[in-house]
């Protein structure tokens, strides 16, 4: 599908009997967010197990390696690599000898200065084993003068820049980390007398832990037998919160930031709605993540919200055909219009982004084969007008629709009848009035759609 990638979930926990079976249902309730690699890696205070493989965590863990998996204290990781070499060597959590111990990493994010610290690394001697920036950050940690791994750590995150949610977990500890723009979610909840961490707080109702707060800019989270502390390695953050988390990657069921993804969806479509209403028959979100969006849009309308599009949840994401009819056919086996719904409808398709413009085209001819009269497609973001350097598997600028084509263009590209993407002022609007009193008014990331970027964007990137 066209859609933009997320690349990774992380989840941890510290104090729990069943660490390892914890871990688990928690990496499969973010598996939306990864679904090349998984893997956990468990302490029980004496030394290290771990596994990881390819593919979905269902398919990766089975009861076997699980009882394997020892220990009180755990973190565990979904990845999705946005590149088309896969290799289990990159698979996370990344495990190191460390003078002081074992050390494992679990990262949610991107460096945008990853390529310029690995080449310094790599002439001082260093020799790298993966592709990840995650060991970019190991490798600084391993060269630190502090025996201290919180100074270690410090002084290593005093070096990178980017989008970083990460876990951290020696022999005795289990660290979270986020970086000083948030950029990325990172939640603490409380299990029995235990801690857990969680890119999402949807994962905390799946186990049964009590979300407790967001991790905040800078902000590094200790958990050890002594209990929970909080230091700060940067005082220089504000919220950069990624938009496109509350827009499409998120669960709905989750909270960032205080506010419940669908319901923010759900003003996304009614801030669409008031800005571009239409004459139809019925309104259709394509599932999932549009869903909330195309409801929000109907109630403001009044224009009746019908299922119109089914999602075959049983097909791999790399279903490729080497043929236009097949390509398709492809999508037809993922989505498929229901008939009785759409047949002789004037049709409001709400999607979440466009990317390439390939799959919107598609589904309008699907809906159009389906007997629709007239599709209207509205998307319930801004024009993706740039990449993203901080861990979503974007195209190239030259590659996105909306640089390459008018809106005329591309409302004749795809098919539709009518086309309008939400305005930026509209997508602020609607997330603000939800998060603003967590972080303050537009703490948002919204560098691809108007190219202001939160870091620094280094020439490699």
């Amino acid at each position: 599908m066209d859609k933009l990638r997320e690349e990774c979930g992380v989840f941890g926990v510290f104090g729990h009997p069943y660490a390892s079976q914890v871990t688990y249902f928690g990496l499969m309730s973010l598996q939306h967010r990864g679904q090349e690699s998984a893997g956990i890696v468990v302490s029980d205070k004496n030394d290290f197990t771990y596994h990881k493989g390819m593919g979905l965590v269902s398919e990766v863990f089975g009861n076997e390696s699980l009882a394997k998996l020892t220990g009180e204290n755990a973190i565990g990781h979904v990845r999705y690599s946005g590149t088309s070499e896969a290799k289990i060597a990159d698979a996370q959590p990344l495990v190191f000898k460390y003078r002081e111990g074992p050390l494992a990493l679990a990262h949610n994010g991107s460096l945008v200065n990853a390529s310029q610290i690995r080449r310094y690394l790599e002439k001082q001697g260093s020799i790298f084993q993966t592709t990840s920036d995650t060991e970019v950050i190991a490798h600084l940690i391993a060269r630190s003068a502090y025996d201290d791994i919180v100074d270690a750590i410090k002084e290593a995150l005093s070096m990178v820049k980017g989008a970083y949610a990460l876990l951290i977990m020696t022999l005795d500890k289990v660290i979270g980390v986020l970086d000083p723009n948030a950029i990325r979610p990172l939640a603490l909840g409380k299990l029995g007398d235990g801690y857990v961490f969680s890119s999402e707080t949807c994962a905390f109702d799946v186990i049964g832990a009590e979300y407790i707060r967001e991790i905040e800019p800078g902000e590094l989270v200790i958990i050890d037998e002594n209990g929970v502390r909080s230091e700060r390695f940067s005082h220089n953050g504000r919220y950069s919160i990624c938009s496109f988390e509350y827009i499409y990657f998120a669960r709905p069921d989750s909270n960032i930031h205080g506010a419940n993804v669908h319901q923010i969806r759900r003003r996304l479509g009614v801030q669409l709605a008031k800005e571009f209403p239409v004459e139809a028959d019925v309104v259709t979100g394509v599932p999932d993540s549009s869903m909330s969006a195309a409801i929000g849009y109907a109630e403001t309308t009044g224009i009746p919200y019908e299922l119109g599009l089914i999602k075959n949840r049983y097909v791999g994401r790399t279903f490729i055909q080497p043929t236009e009819e097949l390509r398709t056919r492809g999508v037809q086996i993922k989505l498929n219009a229901i008939r009785k719904v759409v047949e002789g409808k004037r049709v409001v398709m709400i999607d979440d982004s466009m990317v390439r413009g390939t799959t919107s085209s598609r589904i309008v001819r699907i809906l159009r084969q389906a007997g629709a009269t007239e599709v209207h497609v509205r998307i319930s973001s801004p024009p993706i007008r740039h990449s993203c350097f901080y861990g979503i598997d974007t195209s190239s600028p030259g590659e996105l629709i909306v640089t390459r084509k008018t809106m005329d263009e591309i409302c004749e590209y795809i098919g539709a009848d009518s086309l309008h993407f939400l305005s930026e002022e509209g997508l602020i609007e609607a997330i603000d009035a939800e998060i603003n009193e967590n972080i303050g008014e537009n703490g948002l990331c919204l560098a691809c759609f108007n190219g202001k970027y939160p870091t620094d964007i280094f020439p490699d990137n």
